[in-house]
Formats: structure tokens, C-alpha cells, sequence
């Protein structure tokens, strides 16, 4: 699972790079940016939306790049591996995609600045998923950078950060027809304390899902991983968030609502999520129940070997059981493995069980996002991520 210190290294891993010279793919200017606007030799600084540019390739010469400011990228399909073959039986998830990481970087510094201590998705990037054919994004971002500590938890929104989002979302759902999940991703902690106050929680879910409440290809992810709390009290937050977004005049958008524990599937029951999330009520019945789950030993998404080929299918097996007794449906908002091929082999025997179990609505892959170093494993930002070669023609493009 991912942590803030994690996420706050690896911020600060790359930002020099960025104030030097920016890399292919990197941004490069738009409103609000500090970031250096120099790009690397053999790239230009190209302006994809008034809050986002990014350094092309000055020549167009490989099979991933993107031509435009919203032209797809143009790609050879790889064919899925042979071993698909063997799902039979299976229903196509309604979402499918991956996780955009960038705002919610930097997170030691608040509010930070655009382009130093956080960033924002590539245009370009949702293009080559959009290409492929993958409908959903994930859009983690930082509270406090949206709503201020100043203002506190139900306090005015930071009108720059808010447009930037708001533009990442509009990009996604309106230029691109993808459907795009708002994601505070700050595993339920706020300035530094655990959030416990449900009528402050469900007033800030009213006032952000207000302002998205018109656009139906909007998701509202109540809150990353919680962990260090009862199970009990994070069922009575996400109560509250549900009962916000739909008073906020949000009544057609799909919510996903996570548990204790990191929301881990495999956890799902020892954690003790299983014994109050079924009592979870929306009044117009359109929630999932979001888990999280990685392949390596500790299952925090660390280590890039997997423990064996068919853990993915077996550490989603009780959950799903839960899913189906509870008649419920699940969403998989990250799964991460590493590059290699037992590790894709037991990814996709995960998704082949989830196809088939009739209860898992959608899967995203962690993560894609510009900023993560070229060393992390299961990066899929195109066009180098260690995710993109294999990973992502074998392990998930068979489950389109």
C-alpha cells in the first residue's frame, strides 16, 4: 500500500529534474505551473490545455506517440496472450482503467506549487489509455491542497487547485468520454488527525460532489485506503459521505466506499469490514465497495515479486464470496504487481476470476502519473513505464 512518505520521496526523487529540464512526456507549463518550461533535446513544449503543457517528441517516430493536443495515440495492438483463452465464461467489467498519480504528491508540503511539489495527469497519457480502449481513471488528489486547513475540512475550496482538477476531470469525462473517479487520497487523515466527525465528512462530500453533480461520468471515491481505525467507524463515515454526495444533488453517479485496513481484499474479512459494510445504504443504489490488492508477501505493492502464480485469484477469493453473499457488487481501485511473468500470470488469473465471480463491476491498475521514476515497478505511464511492455498487452488488455 502506498503511504505518505512514500508518495512525499518520490516527489521529492524527481522535482529536481523538472525545475532542470523537463523529460519527454513531462509538463511543462499551463496556469498555475512553476516548473521549469525547458525541455529535454528532441522535445517541444506543447500546449494541451490552457492548464497543462507538455513536452513532445519533436518528431514522431515510435508507435506510442501522441499526435495533438487530443488525438489518441497511435498504436500497434499487441494480441492478448494465448492464456485468455482459458477465462471462459466471463461477463467484460464495466470499468476498466488506471490510477492518474500526480496531485496528491508532495504531500510534507501544503499547499505546495504545480510543478514543484505536485503535478497534474498528461493529456497525452489518458489519449494512449483512451486508444487502447480503457474507460476509467482514477484521480487521487490532496485534501488539504482542496480544501485548505485555514478553512478546515468544510471550509471554501482553493480556487486554483479546484480548476485544476475540475479541468483533469473534464478532460477525461467530457474530451475523452471516459468515466473519471474523484479521489481524496488521504487515507482518511486530515492535517494531520483521523477524521472522526461524520457531519463535517458528509459536508465536505456535499460540497465538492456538488460541484460535479451534472456530470454523470463522474465517480465519487469517498476516501484512500483508511487505516488505524475501526471498521466500524469507517462504515459510519462512509455512511455520511453517501449521504452527502446524493443531498448535494448528485443522484446518477456511481460511489465506491472503502474500508479499514488499507481496504485490503484480502483482509477484508480478518479486518473486520465484512461484518458492517453490508449494512451500507444509498438511496438510489448505485455503490460499490472499493478494496485494494497487491501480489508480494506483505501485499503493500513494494516488492516486485509476486508469491505465487495464482495468488492474485486466491487473495480475492473470500472477498468475492462476501460480495456474493451480501449481494453486493466490488470495484478492484488498485491492483499493482511486478513485471514479470509469473507476476502477469497471477494477475491475470485475478481478473479472470473477477470477470467470472458475476460481482466486480471494474479494476484499475496502479499506477500512471508523469512524475514517477523510471526505476518504479509498476509504473504504466506511457511510453516507458515498466508496466507498458508487458504488463499491459498480456496481463490486461485480454479483459477489455
Amino acid at each position: 500500500m502506498k503511504t505518505f512518505l512514500s508518495l512525499t520521496t518520490l516527489a521529492a526523487a524527481v522535482s529536481p529534474v523538472v525545475h532542470a529540464q523537463v523529460a519527454v512526456w513531462g509538463q511543462c507549463g499551463g496556469i498555475g505551473f512553476t516548473g521549469s518550461t525547458v525541455c529535454a533535446s528532441g522535445s517541444t513544449c506543447t500546449e494541451m490545455n490552457a492548464y497543462y503543457s507538455q513536452c513532445l517528441p519533436s518528431t514522431n517516430t515510435g508507435t506510442t506517440t501522441v499526435v495533438g493536443t487530443t488525438t489518441t495515440a497511435t498504436t500497434t495492438s499487441t494480441a492478448p496472450p494465448s492464456s485468455s483463452g482459458t477465462c471462459a465464461n466471463r461477463t467484460k467489467f464495466k470499468f476498466f482503467g488506471v490510477n492518474q498519480s500526480g496531485a496528491e504528491f508532495g504531500t510534507g508540503v501544503v499547499p505546495g506549487k504545480w510543478g514543484t511539489d505536485f503535478t497534474f495527469p498528461a493529456p497525452s497519457s489518458i489519449d494512449f489509455f483512451v486508444g487502447k480502449g480503457f474507460n476509467f481513471f482514477r484521480v487521487p488528489f490532496m485534501m488539504e491542497r482542496l480544501v485548505p486547513p485555514a478553512g478546515g475540512i468544510t471550509g471554501p475550496f482553493s480556487s486554483a487547485y479546484l480548476a485544476n482538477l475540475t479541468a483533469t476531470i473534464q478532460y477525461i469525462t467530457v474530451t475523452k468520454g471516459a468515466f473519471a473517479a474523484l479521489d481524496p487520497h488521504n487515507f482518511m487523515i486530515y492535517n494531520g488527525a483521523a477524521i472522526s466527525n461524520t457531519a463535517q465528512f458528509q459536508q465536505f462530500w456535499t460540497n465538492l460532489a456538488g460541484q460535479f453533480k451534472s456530470n454523470s461520468k463522474v465517480i465519487f471515491d469517498v476516501m484512500n485506503e483508511p487505516n488505524g481505525i475501526p471498521a466500524s467507524t469507517a462504515f459510519a463515515l462512509n455512511q455520511a459521505a453517501i449521504n452527502g454526495i446524493r443531498a448535494s444533488g448528485a443522484t446518477s453517479q456511481l460511489i465506491l466506499v472503502e474500508g479499514t485496513s488499507w481496504t485490503g481484499a484480502w483482509t477484508w474479512v480478518s479486518s473486520g469490514n465484512s461484518a458492517v459494510f453490508g449494512a451500507i445504504k444509498d438511496p438510489n443504489n448505485n455503490t460499490a465497495i472499493e478494496m485494494h490488492q497487491y501480489l508480494d508477501s506483505d501485499g503493500s505493492g513494494t516488492n516486485a515479486a509476486c508469491v505465487s502464480s495464482t495468488i492474485g485469484a486466491e487473495r480475492l477469493a473470500a472477498a468475492t464470496s462476501w460480495l456474493q453473499a451480501n449481494n453486493l457488487k466490488g470495484f478492484l481501485g488498485e491492483i499493482g504487481a511486478g513485471n514479470n511473468a509469473q507476476c502477469i500470470t497471477a494477475v491475470s488469473g485475478a481478473l479472470c476470476a473477477m470477470q467470472q465471480s458475476g460481482v466486480w463491476i471494474g479494476a484499475s491498475w496502479w499506477a500512471a502519473g508523469p512524475w514517477w521514476p523510471a526505476t518504479y515497478f509498476t509504473s504504466i505511464e506511457p511510453p516507458n513505464g515498466l508496466s507498458v511492455a508487458q504488463v499491459l498487452p498480456q496481463a490486461l488488455m485480454p479483459y477489455l
